[in-house]
């Protein structure tokens, strides 16, 4: 059976079992702009400020060191710290993350029983309990990573008998399939690459009933993508289209069913919801990072720009508002609406997650297409080297202070003059997209939300320069939000936090504390910035001023400047409110979603389309 995406990168209909896309080796990848800004705070700042020893090792050397750090006594998450160590040690070749990679790595091993046995659970609760298990899958993914990465067969060893004491204990009982409950499956088949042992290709597969997993999208967000993976790594293994319905329900139900928030991520108390709620527990950051992980596994497969869309927003967007902007601290939930508190301890689900998430980003930029071809998927500072058919080695770099402006100059360097195809993702947010190649503009017209190709001979010096025209935009809100509308700028979405409110006739007071403001506005100001009073806020849409430097999230990011009318304040009069609306990873932010006078000034949200009756 084949498959064929229309607006896709891939070239011709291709077989089940092929991909349109192929990631690039992420150590040939270098990474500027914000996505390399988060990543090195994330290592500088947040990995390697860890205390490795006292909040992970020491509880496997059976010290009970989690009850000083503070944490409930459930999971620790060494596997997936593991992981997410050595993938930003291949990507930065960094000497003291590659030294502390290596420091995990051997002082688990050092833990590991005769039996194989790897964990902090009594025997009688070893592999039955939810959370052991769960350890034990990514201490194997962690493994193997190392192996992968960096050729550690005492890692790959380690892995075996972690992974043969499970298949066995839980055979000795006759455990029944739990396909979906465990996030067991991707391990193991990660494991049968890594060795091309059956027996764990089996167990995933078969031992759990992995291929004729078919469930309507719901309940816990991050589990059910996770399992969607797991298909998709069956399918690169033993192809079959149906292995990817379950994927393609995932992305119809954020598109077409209401499951994708407006900052590009889905989850209410971790679960999928459709009723567009805001407040609360909602974005969890493990489920913003497997559906980035789902739609670079989706992208790669079928080459829909659609699915480059959703990672660009929600990479920009929920994932980074789930970091401080200095590195240090995360969270476990990001809500669009109210405080938004970062998660206390550097262990758990989420912040392991979102190190892990951060840590591939590299892989998701630059691609090589199936033809041979190279293709540019996310928009940032960076370089990369792309090896293409025929011994071709491609330098790609990209020259842009993206997401400020649309504008991108990419360089194109083959080792030598070679005919092959590079293809730009065209977002669908951008309404007059044009592309030149070394200075003359194409005359053919620039579709957005599809790749846009051009084949040619390429020498080294070539460069293509992409526009893509940046305006504000006023998004309608759907289901809970209909009547309100969230204000964006090419990819990024902007918030209010209550500190930017100030009365219209108290000059330059936007930035500054109530108390140093007139104390005649001063009560005017403050009652505007009440939870329930933010919401109802009405923006004067004619007011929208050109982007202001604003440092609150990144050294160079923007806000944008609006005047807006106080809750009971007629249209017909002038807004009484100055705000400054900053971009959605402000820690500060409390509101995305405002009320305007017409809501015939709003656009429908470009990443969401009518409801589906497919699939």
């Amino acid at each position: 059976m084949s498959l064929v995406v229309l607006g896709t990168a891939c070239p011709r209909r291709l077989a089940a079992g092929d991909h349109c896309l192929a990631p690039v080796d992420p150590a040939e990848v270098k990474v500027g702009g914000e996505i390399g800004r988060r990543i090195d705070v994330t290592i500088d700042n947040n990995l390697l400020a860890i205390d490795v020893d006292r909040d992970f090792l020491e509880r496997f050397r059976g010290k009970q060191a989690i009850a000083r750090s503070g944490h409930p006594d459930r999971y620790v998450g060494l596997g997936k710290l593991i992981d997410a160590a050595v993938t930003f040690a291949a990507h930065t070749q960094n000497p003291g993350v590659i030294k502390l990679k290596d420091y995990l790595v051997g002082e688990l091993i050092k833990t590991q029983l005769p039996d194989g046995y790897m964990g902090i659970f009594q025997p009688e609760h070893r592999v039955f309990a939810l959370w052991d298990l769960h350890e034990m899958v990514y201490l194997i993914h962690g493994l193997v990573a190392d192996f992968e990465h960096f050729g550690n067969k005492a890692s790959l060893e380690s892995a075996r008998r972690l992974a043969n004491y499970i298949i066995e204990r839980r055979a000795a009982t006759g455990e029944p399939r739990s396909v979906g409950k465990l996030n067991t499956e991707r391990a193991f088949l990660r494991l049968h690459r890594a060795t091309e042992d059956k027996k764990y290709l089996d167990y995933a597969v078969d031992g759990m009933d992995l291929r004729n997993w078919d469930q309507p999208v719901g309940g816990h967000a991050y589990t059910f993508m996770n399992v969607c993976l797991a298909q998709l790594d069956l399918y690169d293994i033993a192809p079959d289209e149906s292995l990817l319905r379950q994927s393609r329900k995932v992305v119809d139900f954020l598109t077409a069913r209401d499951g994708l928030l407006v900052n590009g991520t889905c989850s209410s108390g971790e679960g999928f919801h459709g009723d567009q709620r805001t407040t609360g527990t909602v974005g969890e950051t493990c489920a913003t990072a497997y559906l980035i992980r789902l739609l670079h596994a989706m992208l790669r497969i079928e080459g829909a720009s659609a699915h480059g869309d959703i990672m660009e927003r929600a990479i920009y967007n929920a994932l980074f508002a789930a970091q401080m902007p200095d590195g240090r601290r995360l969270r476990y939930f990001t809500p669009l609406e109210g405080k938004r508190p970062v998660y206390e301890w550097d262990t758990y689900c989420c912040p392991n997650n979102y190190r892990r998430i951060v840590a591939e980003l590299p892989q998701m930029i630059y691609y090589r297409s199936s033809d041979g071809g190279a293709t540019v998927n996310l928009y940032t500072e960076s370089s990369a080297r792309v090896a293409l058919d025929e011994g071709v080695a491609l330098d790609v770099r990209q020259e842009t202070d993206y997401p400020n402006s649309g504008q991108v100059t990419i360089h194109v360097d083959p080792s030598r003059p070679a005919d092959f195809p590079l293809r730009l993702r065209i977002p669908a947010w951008c309404e007059k997209p044009s592309v030149s190649i070394n200075g003359k503009q194409l005359d053919r017209p620039v579709q957005r939300g599809v790749f846009f190709t051009v084949s040619r001979q390429w020498k080294p010096g070539d460069r293509v320069e992409l526009d893509m025209p940046m305006t504000w935009r006023l998004v309608h809100g759907r289901k809970s939000q209909d009547g309100r509308v969230a204000v964006m700028r090419g990819p990024m979405l902007f918030c209010l936090a209550p500190r930017r409110i100030a009365a219209t006739d108290s000059p330059r007071t936007a930035d500054r504390p109530l108390a140093e403001r007139n104390a005649p506005n001063e009560g005017l100001a403050a009652r505007s910035q009440s939870a329930t009073v933010m919401r109802d806020l009405r923006l004067d849409p004619r007011s929208l001023g050109e982007p202001v430097h604003d440092a609150t999230v990144r050294p160079d990011g923007l806000a944008c400047p609006v005047r807006a009318w106080s809750p009971g304040k007629p249209a017909t009069e002038p807004p009484d409110l100055s705000l400054r609306l900053t971009e959605f990873a402000d820690p500060a932010g409390e509101a995305t979603y405002f009320r305007v006078p017409d809501a015939a000034s709003a656009v429908d949200d470009e990443l969401v389309r009518g409801e589906s009756s497919t699939r």
